[in-house]
């Protein structure tokens, strides 16, 4: 898996200051997507144990609340066995004191609980890491800048721990 960009300190992807990891490739191509540079598989850089354990570092703060993961698609089928492994360290590392936003253009109950091309054989673990998943696909003509941590009124904040 190749990775696009890290933000240290972001407060637009979710609730408090966050690390935000954007995730290289996504099939969607929602129309309007703010990211489209991130749709190519191959662009950014290589993600190695050593991103993870910068990463980590960065979320080893006390104002840092959490985790974001964007796209790109994190829910890709190679993007999910890629990050498992580092969700797994997460937790490992800060259990409960720190939470994980994940969006994706899959929707929960269609895509990633249903038998689809999501849901593979990590798509289970990689869920129960998650607190709070923004589902949906960018959808244009329903974009609303009011939304809270959120583009288009289809997509959902569905919180899946706690």
């Amino acid at each position: 898996m190749n990775y696009s960009g890290i933000i240290g300190s972001d407060i637009a992807n979710g609730e408090g200051v966050r690390v935000s990891l954007f995730v290289s490739g996504c099939t969607h191509h929602c129309k309007g997507c703010f990211n489209e540079s991130t749709w190519d598989f191959a662009a950014g850089k290589p993600f190695t144990t050593q991103t993870e354990d910068f990463l980590l570092a960065e979320l080893d703060h006390p104002w840092v609340a959490g985790l974001s993961l964007l796209g790109g698609e994190p829910m890709e089928p190679e993007n999910q066995r890629a990050l498992v492994p580092f969700l797994r360290r997460f937790r490992e590392r800060f259990g409960d004191t720190k939470d994980i936003w994940c969006y994706t253009g899959c929707v929960l109950e269609r895509d990633l609980q249903g038998e689809s091309r999501w849901h593979i054989e990590v798509t289970d673990e990689f869920l129960s890491y998650v607190d709070v998943l923004v589902d949906g696909p960018f959808v244009e003509s329903l974009k609303d800048i009011s939304l809270k941590f959120r583009g288009s009124s289809n997509q959902r904040l569905i919180r899946l721990r706690g």
